[in-house]
């Protein structure tokens, strides 16, 4: 299983348990520090569609930036949205393991565990 990345913050509880797994069962994945090298748009899209998520799920609406931005404002496309979270990397969910053409939310980080079989 070589095809793993990991979108990490390392800041993160959640995101270092997941890594912990993972370097656990000795796999190595791919680490993307997402608040230092934010996804671009097509990355974003590309990840919702691994993970059948709306850009709205991908969200963190509990961060400063979630209410200063108005994203609760449910007339938000999903471009502006990802818009939003290509900006404001901080937004994004965490951490995702993606494995080839499928991605999870490391919610509770246990969770990776279901995309490596």
């Amino acid at each position: 299983m070589t095809d793993l990345t990991l979108y990490h913050n390392p800041r993160c509880s959640k995101s270092r348990g997941a890594l912990e797994l993972l370097e656990a069962r000795g796999l190595v994945p791919h680490i993307v520090r997402y608040l230092e090298t934010p996804p671009d748009a097509a990355t974003l899209q590309a990840l919702l569609g691994k993970l059948g998520l709306t850009p709205r799920q991908l969200l963190r609406s509990g961060e400063d930036d979630y209410k200063a931005l108005g994203l609760a404002d449910g007339s938000l496309n999903d471009t502006q949205l990802i818009a939003a979270m290509v900006s404001h990397p901080k937004l994004i969910e965490r951490p995702i393991l993606v494995n080839g053409d499928k991605a999870i939310i490391g919610r509770p980080p246990e969770k990776i565990l279901e995309i490596l079989e």
